[in-house]
């Protein structure tokens, strides 16, 4: 049985890391450099660091703040935000990335994602997918959930695996910072479309909402951000909780 990972994420804005609800209303929940060293101690399998206004805004990921937190981590450490090419891939992974995420660039332009994988392999490709439920149907959104578009989240799902995206990412915009739970019926739907593993992320509050990502979600792995950052679930508990529940973790 494979190991389902734990990961924080780091939502970045002006240098510091920020936690909303619905992907507005955004609140201050730390510097990013102390909290990915506190999670790598803690227990965390990796960690994801998302420039959130870097698209928005047109501008490159921070560069220095990458290189300062490969300094503090020894777990893999995957960096997303306005990357649009080969060189800025380049860039982030000398500064100390093991991955990188792409969003509304892949989307824009899908021969990104063929031209990353090809330069520098599938694992190193993680595609994050922001969706919506519209009218009953999942909707792709773009720069920070901020752009709906008419592209189906499934379809998209399995362009991006057929272009050789190594993960996916799979944000759901209608869970995202409710504490109410992953929308665990459209991964499961996810998982049966793709074979590359799924990240979840969007609405994790309670330990529960872990175990039933995994057993009922069929995700990879779960992601999670404000239940870390204020200390609400301590990795080592949830992990603990996990591995009660049969789930396969390392502890």
């Amino acid at each position: 049985m494979l190991t389902k990972r734990i990961i924080p994420c780091l939502d970045i804005k002006n240098g510091r890391t920020v936690k909303g609800v619905n992907f507005v209303n955004l609140i201050d929940a730390g510097d990013p450099v102390e909290l990915a060293k506190q999670y790598a101690q803690l227990g965390a399998d990796e960690l994801v660091f998302l420039d959130i206004s870097a698209t928005q805004e047109k501008r490159k990921t921070m560069h220095d703040m990458v290189l300062k937190v490969a300094e503090q981590v020894n777990i893999p450490f995957t960096v997303g935000g306005g990357i649009s090419s080969i060189e800025d891939v380049d860039d982030l992974l000398h500064c100390g990335a093991d991955k990188v995420s792409i969003n509304s660039s892949a989307v824009k332009r899908p021969d990104l994602i063929n031209e990353l994988a090809s330069k520098f392999g599938s694992q190193c490709v993680v595609v994050a997918i922001d969706a919506k439920q519209v009218d009953g149907k999942w909707k792709v959104h773009l720069a920070g959930g901020s752009i709906p578009t008419k592209i189906d989240l499934f379809e998209w799902a399995k362009e991006v695996e057929s272009r050789g995206a190594g993960e996916i990412l799979f944000t759901s915009m209608n869970n995202d910072g409710t504490k109410n739970g992953f929308a665990n019926e459209t991964l499961a739907k996810l998982s049966d479309t793709v074979n590359i593993p799924i990240i979840a992320s969007g609405g994790a509050g309670n330990v529960q909402h872990f175990v039933d990502t995994f057993k009922i979600g069929k995700a990879d792995a779960a992601l999670a951000a404000s239940v870390f950052h204020f200390g609400e679930i301590a990795i080592k508990d949830l992990k603990e909780e996990l591995k009660q529940e049969g789930i396969s973790v390392r502890l």
